[in-house]
């Protein structure tokens, strides 16, 4: 018997929705994750990018349990001596939501190429609405 490879040519992608409100950051993530890599496929092959298109609603209304949302910080470096600056969580959901799913998302893939173009598979939107109506996405509960 042999092992079945897939190849960029043969990968038919879907789109799925996946609703954020009362989900957990970290179990989303997971899920989104997964989706976007290809894990839940039987073609599954690692150095190929095998997933399907994610879009995200509701992106504000994430659940984040214990203390976090008022102690995590996200760190940002502009490049220069001193240019280290930190934001909390809760400044970024009121400016930024889609940049809470984002950033989980990024650290739940790999850390090479391949990762950096499944990552725009992702589509999050901070409402209820999303541009991505004509492609039908099939809804996911998490």
């Amino acid at each position: 018997m042999k092992t079945y490879l897939a190849k960029k040519e043969t990968v038919q992608p879907k789109w799925h929705l996946i609703d954020a409100t009362e989900v957990p950051l970290g179990r989303l993530a997971v899920k989104a994750a997964n989706l976007i890599r290809g894990r839940h496929k039987p073609t599954y092959t690692p150095s190929v990018d095998t997933g399907d298109y994610v879009v995200v609603i509701n992106a504000n209304k994430v659940v984040l349990t214990g203390k976090k949302e008022v102690q995590n910080e996200y760190m940002f470096f502009s490049g220069f001596v001193g240019g280290e600056s930190y934001r909390k969580v809760s400044l970024m959901r009121q400016r930024h939501p889609e940049f809470i799913i984002e950033h989980a998302v990024k650290g739940m893939l790999p850390k090479n190429r391949i990762a950096a173009k499944m990552l725009t598979k992702l589509r999050v939107f901070a409402g209820p609405t999303h541009t991505h109506e004509a492609n039908n996405p099939q809804k996911i509960s998490v």
